[in-house]
């Protein structure tokens, strides 16, 4: 039997671009790691979590791929990692703006400081990331930013107040962008993905809840990191080329 991932895409466009990938230790992140890498791009990924960060390394075993612990709540350490990383090996050609966090909270008890905290890990990195990159990209003329939302803001599930607040404005912030970028060449879209089985949502659903997100889809399989990964591996080629300023969504029909 011929394995799925023989039969995914090459994009020949994506051969030597230089990736920065955000969050890239597990999860997601680390599913948009190893797709990059499949596709022969020079791949750089932020986290803050060693062990995982670090068995991802060796485990795919690339030579061109490479691990920064990076705070991306530390914007001053962010832009300086960024430019110190273009000095060394090039400006970027790709960005994923893939890190956040959905810790469940109770909107009555939200503070003050727990609301900058959330919009520092969910959101505030994104636009500054972002523009730690376009001098570079605008120096090559070109280039791809692609930011993650949430369908969760959408469904409107509980206990997720403040991160749907993040991941709505960052649909916001991709349209601004898009605009603002289009004529230095950089395309800017958000990828919006449904229930996505990771080991860090199996913390929140049994195998009934899952069961339930399986029932509301159109389509009934399990959506996994590699599906996400395809979706952005599509939006950063130059498939993709006149694509910019939009949303997409992945969900298995979960609407």
């Amino acid at each position: 039997m011929t394995d799925s991932k023989d039969q995914r895409a090459v994009y020949p466009s994506l051969a030597g671009k230089r990736v920065l990938i955000t969050g890239g230790g597990s999860g997601i992140g680390a599913g948009i790691v190893e797709g990059f890498v499949r596709q022969g791009s020079e791949v750089v990924f932020f986290d803050i979590a060693d062990e995982p960060s670090n068995q991802l390394v060796t485990g795919l075993g690339a030579e061109r791929l490479r691990y920064e612990r990076v705070d991306l709540t530390d914007i001053d350490a962010v832009q300086a990692t960024i430019r110190r990383l273009a000095g060394e090996g090039g400006a970027f050609d790709v960005l994923i703006n893939n890190a956040g966090n959905d810790d469940r909270h109770d909107w009555e008890k939200v503070t003050p400081d727990y609301w900058d905290q959330r919009m520092a890990v969910n959101l505030k990195h994104l636009f500054f990331c972002s523009q730690a990159v376009v001098p570079g990209m605008r120096a090559k003329g070109g280039g791809v930013i692609v930011n993650f939302g949430s369908i969760s803001w959408h469904l409107g599930i509980p206990e997720l107040a403040v991160y749907q607040t993040a991941k709505a404005a960052i649909e916001g912030m991709t349209r601004a962008l898009a605009r603002e970028l289009g004529p230095d060449g950089i395309r800017v879209n958000c990828v919006v993905p449904g229930n996505v089985r990771t080991p860090r949502q199996l913390q929140w659903y049994t195998p009934e809840g899952e069961a339930e997100i399986v029932a509301a889809q159109c389509l009934k399989g399990r959506l996994v990191p590699e599906d996400i990964a395809s979706l952005v591996l599509f939006l950063a080629s130059d498939d993709a080329r006149l694509m910019t300023g939009h949303e997409v969504f992945i969900d298995a029909g979960w609407r």
